[in-house]
Parts: C-alpha cells; sequence; structure tokens
C-alpha cells in the first residue's frame, strides 16, 4: 500500500478513551488508511518522526468569535497552531449569517472587543450570501485551515427580522409573523448543517455604534415565549442550544438550566455558559457538576462550558468588559471620546459611585472588585510597574478606585494591567476538568484581543493530565483528556470529528509531551493584519506542537505555518448530523 505521509512510532490516541498504543500512521487522500503496530512502507511518502511523541485527532474548540475574522484570515493559524483543527462558530447569540455589516459592527465590537469598523469593512466586502446555506457555501469557497462548524444567532436573526432599534427595546414583542419568521430561519440554518443556536441573557454584552449604543445585545430582550418558540425547533431536530443565563437573576439561570428538561417532549441538548471557579464566589463551584447531574438524571441533556485554565485577563486603561457588569463601570464605556471619558472619570459624583458599586460585593457579579488582585504590567510610570492598584492607593493615601481612576485619566491605555477573575485553585480545575456534566471549551479564541490568550488551552489540559498521572495522583487518564478535547464534543454537537482510526479524516496533531512546560502559560503579542496591525495576545509554545494536518494536509511543522495554512483549502464546513445520539455520561474520575 502507497501512502502520501507515514507517522511513524508515535504514541497514538484515537479519541474514543480506549489505551493509547505505540503505531504507525499511514494517510493518503486525506484519509486515515493504515493503523499498524509494524513499520508502514514509506516509499514516495512524507515521513514524519513522531518517536517520544504522542499522536492526537486533531482538537475541537467549541466557543469562537472567529466568525470576522475567518473572512479575511482563514487559515486562522492562532488555534490551528496549537492542535485545534475543528472550530465552532456562531457563539454568545452572535453570527454573521443575516446581518449587514453595520449591524454586525454594533453586535461584535464593543461585546467582543473586535475593532467595529474592521468588522464593518470585512462583513461589507465579503459578504456574498442570503441565507444560512449560502453562508455555508461561502465559507467553503475560502481556502480554510480548520474544519468549522456553526451556530446560528439568536440576536443575529431577531435583528435582521426586527431592526436593530425594535429588536433592543424593552417594550417591543416580534409580531406572530416576525416570530414565525425567527423560527424559519432558525430550520433553514438546521437544515444546512448548523450544530445549533446561540443565545444570551447576561446583561453586561453591550453594543457599539451609536444608534442603539449600550443597549444589551437583541437575545436579552425576548420573552419567555420567543425563546420556547424557538427552542422547540432545536428540541424536534436534537441540535444544541448554547446561553448563557443573567448570573444576577435566579429566574433567568433556572430557566435555562430546566429548559434542558422535556417533560413529555424531546430533552433540548444544553450548553451554558460556564462552569467555572470564580473569585467572586467561590462556594458556586461545588454546584455545577450537581446541577448538572441532576438534570441529566431527570431526563435531559446538559452541559456546562468550562475554560480548564486559569481565567486571567489584561486589561489597556478601562478597556475591559468585566466593568460593563455594574452602572459605573458601563457609563465610562459608553463614552468612546477619550476627553468625554476623562471629563467623567474626574467628576467626583462619578467616583462615588464607581467606590459603591466596587464596595458592593455581595451581590452576583463576575469580577471579584479587588484592586489589591490586579497587578500593573506596563505604565509609563515606572514606579507603579509590578505594584497592585491598591498597593498604589496605599502608598498614595487614597482609595484604590481613585488610584486606579488616576492612573487611567494620566495615562489612558498606555497602563496595563491584568487580574485573574476564575479557575485559580488547581483542585477545583481538577474536578471540574474530570465532571461529565461539564465540556471542555469557552476559550473565546478570535474576541477579546487585546484582553486574553486561551489558544492552547487544550495543551494545557494535557499538561495536567499527564504531570498528574507522572505524580501518581490522576484526576483523568491521559486518554480521557484527549478524548474530553476531541472525539466527545464531536459526537456531542454531532460532527464529523474528534477521531483518529482507519477511514476517519486525517485531522492529526503530533504533541511532544517533553515541551508541555512553562512555556504554555506564556504570553506573547502577534499584529491582526485584517484588523489594522492591532496588536493581539497570542500563544507562543511552539515546540509543543511539531506538526497539525487537516485533511491529510500539513498545515503546522515544528510549531510554524507551512506555506499551505491560509492559501489552499484544507478544512471543510462540518454539516451536523440529523440526529446525534445522547453522550454517554461515565462516572467521575477526580
Amino acid at each position: 500500500m502507497r501512502f502520501d505521509v507515514v507517522i511513524e512510532n508515535g504514541l497514538w490516541f484515537d479519541g474514543t478513551g480506549a489505551p493509547s498504543a505505540r503505531r504507525h500512521l499511514g494517510l493518503r487522500d486525506g484519509t486515515v488508511v493504515a493503523v499498524s503496530e509494524q513499520p508502514l512502507d514509506t516509499a514516495g511518502a512524507r515521513v514524519i518522526d513522531a518517536d517520544g511523541k504522542w499522536v492526537l485527532p486533531g482538537m475541537v474548540d467549541i466557543h469562537t468569535h472567529y466568525d470576522v475574522e475567518v473572512l479575511r484570515g482563514p487559515g486562522l493559524a492562532e488555534s490551528v497552531r496549537h492542535g485545534v483543527t475543528t472550530i465552532l462558530l456562531g457563539s454568545c447569540s452572535l453570527s454573521t449569517v443575516h446581518v449587514g455589516a453595520t449591524d454586525a459592527g454594533d453586535l461584535f465590537g464593543r461585546v467582543e472587543a473586535i475593532p467595529r469598523d474592521y468588522v464593518i469593512d470585512a462583513i461589507g466586502a465579503h459578504k456574498s450570501w442570503s441565507s444560512a446555506r449560502e453562508y455555508v457555501d461561502a465559507l467553503e469557497s475560502l481556502p480554510l485551515g480548520p474544519n468549522l462548524a456553526a451556530f446560528i444567532g439568536h440576536s443575529d436573526i431577531r435583528t435582521a427580522v426586527m431592526g436593530l432599534d425594535r429588536a433592543t427595546r424593552p417594550d417591543v414583542r416580534p409580531t406572530p409573523s416576525e416570530l414565525a419568521r425567527m423560527e424559519s430561519m432558525l430550520s433553514e440554518a438546521l437544515n444546512a448543517g448548523f450544530v445549533g443556536m446561540s443565545a444570551q441573557q447576561l446583561l453586561f454584552d453591550k453594543l457599539d455604534g451609536e444608534t442603539c449604543r449600550s443597549r444589551t445585545l437583541p437575545s436579552t430582550y425576548a420573552k419567555a415565549r420567543e425563546r420556547r418558540r424557538l427552542n422547540a425547533v432545536l428540541r424536534e431536530r436534537a441540535r444544541v442550544l448554547q446561553a448563557g443565563p443573567d448570573i444576577t437573576s435566579p429566574k433567568s439561570v433556572g430557566a435555562m438550566i430546566t429548559s434542558t428538561l422535556g417533560w413529555g417532549r424531546k430533552p433540548l441538548k444544553t450548553s451554558l455558559l460556564s462552569a467555572a471557579d470564580l473569585k467572586a464566589n467561590p462556594a458556586l463551584v461545588h454546584i455545577m457538576g450537581p446541577i448538572a447531574r441532576a438534570m441529566n438524571a431527570l431526563g435531559g441533556n446538559f452541559r456546562w462550558q468550562h475554560l480548564p485554565v486559569p481565567f486571567e485577563v489584561y486589561a489597556d486603561g478601562i478597556d475591559l468588559v468585566i466593568f460593563e457588569e455594574f452602572g459605573s463601570g458601563s457609563a465610562a464605556l459608553h463614552l468612546r471620546d477619550q476627553v468625554e471619558r476623562n471629563e467623567l472619570l474626574r467628576d467626583e459624583e462619578y467616583r462615588r459611585r464607581f467606590r459603591k458599586d466596587y464596595d458592593r460585593k455581595f451581590t452576583p457579579h463576575v469580577w471579584h472588585r479587588d484592586f489589591f488582585d490586579a497587578e500593573i504590567v506596563a505604565c509609563p510610570e515606572p514606579g507603579v510597574v509590578g505594584k497592585t492598584f491598591g498597593q498604589v492607593g496605599r502608598d498614595r493615601g487614597v482609595h484604590p478606585v481613585d488610584a486606579y481612576l488616576d492612573l487611567v485619566v494620566e495615562h489612558g491605555t498606555k497602563l496595563r494591567w491584568r487580574t485573574t477573575i476564575s479557575n485559580h485553585r488547581p483542585h477545583h480545575l481538577d474536578k471540574l476538568a474530570a465532571d461529565p456534566g461539564v465540556q471542555m471549551g469557552f476559550s473565546d479564541a478570535g474576541a477579546h484581543l487585546r484582553n486574553m490568550s486561551f489558544y492552547n488551552f487544550g495543551l494545557r489540559l494535557l499538561r495536567r493530565a499527564h504531570a498528574a498521572e507522572q505524580a501518581g495522583t490522576p484526576f483523568l487518564t491521559l486518554e480521557r483528556a484527549v478524548h474530553r478535547l476531541t472525539g466527545e464534543l464531536a459526537d456531542w454537537y454531532g460532527i464529523d470529528a474528534g477521531r483518529l482510526r482507519v477511514g476517519d479524516r486525517a485531522d492529526i496533531v503530533v504533541v511532544d509531551p517533553a515541551h508541555l512546560d512553562a512555556s504554555l502559560d506564556e504570553y506573547a503579542e502577534e499584529p491582526v493584519e485584517q484588523y489594522g496591525g492591532l496588536r493581539r495576545m497570542v500563544n507562543r509554545n511552539d515546540d509543543a506542537v511539531t506538526a497539525v494536518f487537516v485533511a491529510g494536509r500539513q498545515l503546522i511543522a515544528d510549531g510554524e505555518p507551512t506555506p499551505d495554512l491560509g492559501t489552499t483549502r484544507s478544512g471543510q464546513f462540518l454539516r451536523a448530523e440529523a440526529s446525534a445520539p445522547a453522550a454517554r455520561l461515565d462516572p467521575v474520575t477526580a
């Protein structure tokens, strides 16, 4: 048998959780055609020496915001170089299937911290589609690096049907014909192979632009009847609802969790944001797993999404989405003009409001609101670098809020700082990673470009699982960790990915475990050409991934993109199966 590529002597994982084994893999015409204990004939083949390395199915990233970037950078190299070969678009109620360029800019710009003007320009230049099926065709006409799958965004279809202004007014409900049109758009997307619909009730996701600036996303204005109608379409087709509840409202949280239950109907496959060990609410982590197990025991099909690494964020000045969750922070972000914003930040009445919001610790919130846990990493004033805002306030004899606002007024976006919001306790991270009611995801890849970088989250989970096994304190077997990042996700979302057996598409990652080291935790910056050279945070641990293949084509070699990445089509749009079976829930192994 002749092969295009032979991968020799690697420790092979098939993505099912089955035991790993040393094997030789043969690839031909984009497919795995041999998995052999014995060496294969390498005549005429490209040979990859995987001795001492792991050979895995390509990883699946279930939560990204690459909807805009993919149009001008279809290689999506920042994910591919870290072993991700399948990417889901359309998260958090946001997609670009139906909205026009300006509305897309308003929807994506502020919420996802993607420059609004570039969103408008990219959609305006590339949009050739007017339906979900045409959108899929447009994606497949691009030189895709990874495979894509997609949600249709509730805010997308609501805006397209009602107009952005009416869709974001609390006193406006869709007419019967408008609601029927939304159902039709959702059905059309499912017919085109979308995995489901994403929705949002979280109230600190705010619109950009002028017309509806600082209103929350259109999906947040939907009432129970509208949500039930759309969920009924998903139930009938066994497709997924990805959603984020309003964490300040027990009613919203409870409604989204219990929506998975059938009560005489089909269960609704529900993936909810998010399972995290929040500093702001350290008790919350203890109920995530039990909630999922209870819903599934009662006949639901429920999963939390979880980022399996510490949720560390950076900010330039006050430009960070966590400030949207309280009134004074949102008021500052509402102002785009720097002069106006600085006038507000200097105002003593405003500062009193900010201090009051900051000191309100016992209401539901995401940010811990502790400026003693916020380190300055860059500033034109060198004496404050390395200190927290709390320390600066103590040195100056002022409240931490005033120390922070003084520095923002003085230095603007030249003041750069960081904090960790959640997932800071390793024991709880391990428990969440092993919990069958929790999915690995929530990377937000492609968004918050200056704020965070989790493109290599899968590698970081593998490192932790491997280290625990070596220490004799495993929380997941390495095979199970691979399964959680690959086949388990593909099966639940009903897409053809995440497996590495004879007959499977050759989406393959070769990992060098010797380089799953501290470099995985480091950040770098890289200019994004399609966003005017904006420098985004990225990961650069290039020794960890020695090769990545998509459909048998090598896109990464020794950690670096090959000329094929982004220039020759390798990936495809993965259409969801008509009715994907519920994934089996294994016992927690923590």
